[in-house]
């Protein structure tokens, strides 16, 4: 890390960098004479990838480039606006609703950066456009980070193909996955619910690494990844997506939105896949994919009023999901090794926002949630059920101290989660019941600082009273360089079954014999994460870019470890005996000019957990991950125009637990490579055609003991790669845009 870190240095102090003029300005809409900010509208220079987006304040800075005056200024839902910068470098930037939908400012919209980092934020936050999501088949949100290195992703097992994610070297429970800032996957969702957010739904992601804010909770360990749904007021009227795949996998996502007044509008999503094709490419006798359909249906309101300030929506989603996996045949013959896992989940949630019309700086926001989860599901002769029901509250309220370079934000918040397990023959129940407070200040000099401290309090049934801290710091060394740090602390109740559900796709004997007691025998987990970024502008060839190094440290008090060392034994247990800790760095440069841009990754992770054996790297986490994308556009005739898009990702070595398949204690290292070509005919209509894992890498006999399922050395779990090889697809979109 040391080496990577004074090569950075070494880069910084060699880049030619020409220094420019940054430009700040703010972005707000005025109604009744009142003006509202709006944020995460996006900035940029015209015919360039070059941009940034606005903050909650409608605030934003951008560095003047060389080839072009023309700074466009677009929103969904407004009118795009080109404003020519001359000598001021301040502007207040105006937009106006767009009751046409104007096809030439889509046109010009579509060409900004579609992967955005916020230079204003003290947070580490990167955002992930609809139009990036497009790049890839991004069926659902476990497939929406394949096209950056935000996140890694890789397969959890070698019988259901769900795919994982992981950030700064720990996986998705350490991560707070949130929906409109809603926690939405955690808890009994965790292995399978990423599975349940079409992509076609989502209007973006924000990727905030390390601790993220105090007022979105306590469970907050290594980030937060929070997706944005599409919005009825400013969604269009009607999509159509199609989707189909070589493995048998057909899709179909339709959303139609409807204006009931002038300040109501509502939208209904409805997403159908199936897949009823047997595929056994390794000829293990396994399904490579399950046998799978899934119904999943969205209806969303939003009332806007904005001479009063008012804003809420509605939201109500219902879905039905079906995996049937195992042996092939073992549906129709129980001798057969198989399985089924049945989810019903409902949700509905309630948000409501007020901005003071007099006073435009106070704003108050309430959000209400419950959601039902519920899994059948059996995996050989292990059945494993769970059940949970949660209710989610939240208020805010913004002010600011004195002057808006000071500003405040207080709530209140109260969560409920009742738990309800069958595992391994015994009845597990358990309720969380917690109520907090939270503060959290902001400083904001208007020129190169910014700071974020906040403070949670939690009363919890379970986890008794305790303070929650986080610090974020931003400061612009110069005009082109920044620093970034943030330090806190988070904890959670680690679900030992929801989260680990691969243990049951193995024979292995549970040997921790207090799994059915009170928090299953465990004790709550307790992390420090700190760390820090620093990011570099570059201009050069007539285009711009960042150099970013990333490094971050997680250290646990009391990780509770998920023990597979020893040969068919599988155990849990709080790491007591020393300090679990996951170090991850990352080295990052984006560049674009005109119609392409291209970003390249080094990652390196050092983790390790305290095993009762002692401290060990932790077992199938890559040592380097090396990520290269590269994204392009044609030159246009008319409406019509090309877009291309590569991927390179390479795992490095893996440490393997022991077992009778694998002699070696790594794996190799192994990479992988990911395509699309699109073809735009209009903003109406566009084909795609695209392949993942295209150099067809498979892993060598994934299920261990495949030939015989119910002998004691049977083990589905220990993957490191992709097991199905190449997969081709193809899919049209269609929309109508007024």
């Amino acid at each position: 890390m040391k080496n990577i870190l004074l090569l950075f240095l070494l880069i910084i102090n060699s880049t030619f960098v020409i220094s420019q003029v940054k430009i700040k300005g703010k972005v707000f809409f005025e109604d009744s004479g009142i003006s509202y900010p709006i944020g995460g509208s996006s900035i940029y220079w015209q015919g360039t990838q070059s941009g940034t987006i606005s903050n909650d304040n409608g605030e934003f800075e951008i560095q003047k480039i060389e080839s072009t005056n023309n700074l466009v200024i677009s929103y969904i839902g407004f009118k795009t606006q080109i404003i020519q910068i001359e000598n001021d470098q301040f502007y207040n930037v105006v937009l106006v609703y767009d009751n046409e939908n104007e096809l030439d400012d889509v046109t010009v919209t579509k060409r900004r950066n579609a992967v955005q980092r916020s230079y204003i934020l003290p947070q580490n936050v990167v955002r992930i456009s609809e139009q990036e999501l497009l790049n890839a088949a991004c069926c659902n949100l476990s497939e929406s980070f394949e096209t950056n290195p935000a996140i890694d992703v890789n397969h959890s097992d070698a019988i259901t193909g769900t795919k994982q994610i992981n950030m700064l070297g720990l996986k998705s429970p350490y991560i707070l996955i949130t929906e409109e800032n809603v926690p939405m996957v955690r808890g009994a969702s965790q292995t399978y619910g990423l599975g349940f957010t079409p992509g076609p739904w989502i209007e973006s992601i924000q990727v905030t690494k390390g601790m993220g804010s105090v007022v979105n909770g306590f469970e907050s360990i290594v980030g937060q990844i929070n997706t944005e749904l599409k919005k009825p007021l400013t969604d269009i009227p009607l999509l159509l997506n199609l989707f189909n795949s070589n493995n048998g996998r057909v899709e179909l996502n339709t959303q139609v939105k409807s204006s009931v007044s002038e300040k109501i509008s509502t939208s209904f999503f409805a997403h159908y896949n199936k897949r009823d094709q047997s595929n056994d490419k390794n000829s293990d006798g396994f399904l490579d994919k399950p046998l799978q359909s899934q119904i999943n249906l969205i209806n969303r309101w939003q009332y806007t009023n904005a001479a009063k300030g008012l804003v809420s929506f509605f939201t109500i989603r219902v879905l039905d999901d079906l995996k049937k996996i195992g042996q092939i045949g073992s549906q129709d013959d129980t001798s057969k090794w198989g399985g089924r896992i049945k989810t019903n989940r409902f949700d509905t949630s309630f948000k409501l926002g007020y901005v003071n019309p007099n006073i435009p700086y106070q704003t108050i926001g309430f959000q209400l949630s419950y959601n039902i989860h519920d899994q059948d599901s059996y995996y050989g002769k292990n059945i494993y059920d769970i059940n949970q029901k949660s209710l989610f509250s939240n208020f805010l309220y913004n002010s600011i101290i004195t002057n808006t370079k000071n500003k405040i934000k207080v709530g209140i918040n109260y969560s409920y989660d009742a738990y309800d397990e069958f595992v391994y023959g015994s009845d597990i129940s358990r309720t969380d019941k917690s109520f907090a407070s939270f503060i959290e200040y902001s400083y904001d000099n208007m020129n190169n600082l910014n700071l974020v401290l906040g403070l949670r309090y939690n009363t919890h049934n379970n986890m008794g009273s305790f303070f929650t801290p986080r610090l974020h710091l931003r400061y612009m060394l110069n005009d082109n360089l920044s620093i970034k740090g943030s330090y806190g602390k988070g904890r959670k109740i680690a679900n030992v079954f929801a989260e680990n559900q691969q243990v049951f796709f193995t024979n292995r004997v549970i040997q921790n014999k207090s799994f059915s007691n009170y928090l299953y025998g465990v004790n709550p987990e307790l992390a420090t994460n700190y760390g820090f970024s620093i990011d570099q502008k570059i201009s050069f060839l007539g285009g711009q870019g960042n150099l970013i190094f990333d490094y971050y440290s997680t250290r646990f008090d009391n990780k509770v470890i998920i023990d597979f060392e020893r040969y068919g034994e599988f155990n849990f247990y709080n790491s007591i005996f020393g300090e679990s800790v996951s170090n991850s760095s990352q080295l990052e440069f984006m560049f674009s000019k005109n119609n392409w841009n291209l970003t390249a990754a080094y990652k390196m992770y050092d983790v390790k957990n305290f095993y009762k054996g002692g401290l060990k790297e932790k077992p199938l986490q890559p040592k380097n991950i090396i990520f290269f994308n590269y994204g392009i556009e044609s030159n246009r005739t008319g409406e019509k125009f090309w877009k291309f898009n590569f991927t390179y990702n390479r795992l490095g070595k893996q440490r393997l637990m022991q077992n009778i398949r694998d002699r070696e204690i790594y794996a190799e290292p192994h990479y992988s490579i990911n395509s699309q070509i699109t073809r735009v005919f209009s903003d109406k209509f566009e084909v795609y055609l695209g392949g993942e894992n295209i150099n067809n890498f498979k892993q060598d006999n994934p299920i261990i003991m495949a030939s015989n399922p119910y002998s004691k050395d049977f083990d589905a779990s220990i993957i490191h790669g992709p097991i199905f090889g190449s997969t081709y697809y193809m899919g049209l979109r269609f929309k109508i845009l007024n």
